[in-house]
């Protein structure tokens, strides 16, 4: 089976239960898969079902929602146009980082194969895009990672951002418009209250300012250990 021989839903679904295993580690429920792609949990469900019988997704009643290898080698190939896409209009178009996003969505479906290879090409073949989210390479394979989420860390510690989810565009404004992007070294520090945590920024043009965030969004910072 080819991409191309899919429906764009079906093609979103496979988009969709790969980025949510990729942050989490684990499968995806259906009620968030249906808020992930703006459907309605029943119709969310007749199109896992279809996935499953079509061999791309592993799904039993009430169980995580996970890809099959099948699966997963077409998601990987959607996942690169989308990212591919959301480097280029930031890169060449000067899109700010919660706008890539959406405008990707819509394009990756339209551009051809060729279209990918030669702005691949024209960008040196980026292996992260704006946010920081790997890019598969041709041959579908994404470079390897040692990140872990903000939650993670501890007061004292001195990380480097290497990525910010794209699922929520208020946050995404608010961490690029206060310095958190990709590459930007932080250091955290305590927290005013347990439900809001601070950190200082100690690299690039905002060094020295320090960046408050809610407890509850702190996943949707990855990080890894400065060498």
């Amino acid at each position: 089976m080819r991409l191309s021989d899919l429906p764009f839903r079906s093609q979103d679904y496979l988009k969709a239960i790969f980025d949510v295993q990729e942050w989490s580690g684990t499968g995806v429920g259906l009620t968030q898969l249906a808020a992930k792609v703006g459907q309605q949990n029943s119709t969310a469900s007749e199109a896992v079902k279809r996935l499953a019988a079509q061999g791309l997704v592993n799904h039993r009643p009430y169980a995580p929602i996970t890809l099959t290898d099948l699966g997963h080698e077409l998601a990987i190939q959607m996942v690169r146009r989308h990212r591919l896409i959301e480097t280029y209009l930031c890169r060449e178009l000067g899109y700010s980082l919660d706008e890539v996003h959406d405008e990707a969505e819509e394009l990756e479906h339209a551009v051809s194969e060729k279209f990918l290879a030669r702005i691949d090409e024209l960008m040196g073949y980026p292996d992260r895009d704006p946010h920081g989210d790997p890019i598969p390479n041709a041959a579908g394979q994404l470079p390897e990672t040692e990140s872990f989420p903000l939650t993670e860390a501890a007061v004292g510690d001195v990380l480097c951002v290497e990525r910010v989810s794209d699922s929520d565009p208020d946050l995404l404004r608010h961490l690029e418009s206060s310095g958190v992007t990709p590459g930007v070294h932080i250091r955290v520090d305590p927290r005013p209250f347990e439900a809001l945590a601070e950190f200082s920024i100690v690299s690039g043009t905002r060094s020295g300012s320090v960046v408050s965030l809610p407890a509850a969004q702190l996943s949707a910072v990855r990080c890894i250990r400065p060498a």
